[in-house]
C-alpha cells in the first residue's frame, strides 16, 4: 500500500492551483463521453484530503446525464483538472486529473480502463 504523498496540481494557465493528500496506488482511463474527449487519467480521494489553494473563481462548472459530478474546468485556459461529486454512500469525493499533479511520472502510475461509456446518463 502507497504512502499518502502530499501533491500540488494547477490547470495549464495557473489560475486555479490545489492541494492533495492521498497515496496515488492507481488511477482510472474511462471511455465515457467526456473522459474520452478530454483525455483525463483519474485517481479519486475523499474531498477532506482535497484544497483549492486558489482559482475558484476562475473555475466552469459543466454537468451532464445525472447531474451528479461536478466537471470543473477552468474557465481561462479549459483545463479540467479535477472534479466534485460524492461516492454511492454519499461521501463527498474528488476526482483529481493525475496529469495536472506536479513532480508525477505518469508511466509509473498503475492505469485500469473503466467502461464509463456502458453506464446509462439518466
Amino acid at each position: 500500500m502507497a504512502t499518502p504523498t502530499s501533491y500540488t496540481g494547477s490547470c495549464h494557465c495557473g489560475a486555479v492551483r490545489y492541494r492533495v493528500t492521498m497515496a496515488l496506488e492507481s488511477a482510472i482511463t474511462c471511455n465515457c463521453s467526456i473522459c474520452q474527449r478530454s483525455g483525463t487519467m483519474l485517481a479519486f480521494t475523499p474531498a477532506t484530503a482535497f484544497e483549492l489553494l486558489s482559482g475558484e473563481g476562475a473555475l466552469t462548472d459543466y454537468q451532464f446525464g445525472k447531474k451528479s459530478i461536478h466537471h470543473l474546468f477552468c474557465s481561462r485556459c479549459g483545463v479540467r483538472s479535477f472534479a466534485r461529486g460524492a461516492m454511492p454512500d454519499g461521501t463527498p469525493t474528488v476526482a483529481v486529473n493525475v496529469r495536472c499533479l506536479e513532480g508525477v511520472e505518469l508511466k509509473d502510475v498503475p492505469t485500469r480502463q473503466y467502461d464509463g461509456r456502458s453506464v446509462p446518463l439518466v
